[in-house]
C-alpha cells in the first residue's frame, strides 16, 4: 500500500512540474524561493509556446 502511494505521489509530482523543478534546482546550484520558482516556470512556458506547431 506504501509503495502505491509513493507511486502515486511520484507522479503528481511530475505532472506538477515538482519533479522538474527540483532537478532545475539541483542541475543550477540554486536553492528554493519564489523567485526561482517564477523564473524556471517562465523558461518552461516560454520554451513550450516558442515551438511551433504544423496542425
Amino acid at each position: 500500500m506504501r509503495r502505491l502511494f509513493r507511486l502515486a505521489m511520484a507522479l503528481l509530482r511530475e505532472l506538477a512540474d515538482e519533479s522538474a523543478y527540483q532537478r532545475h534546482l539541483t542541475a543550477h546550484g540554486h536553492a528554493h524561493s519564489g523567485e526561482e520558482w517564477r523564473r524556471f516556470s517562465e523558461e518552461r512556458l516560454r520554451a513550450k509556446y516558442s515551438r511551433a506547431k504544423c496542425c
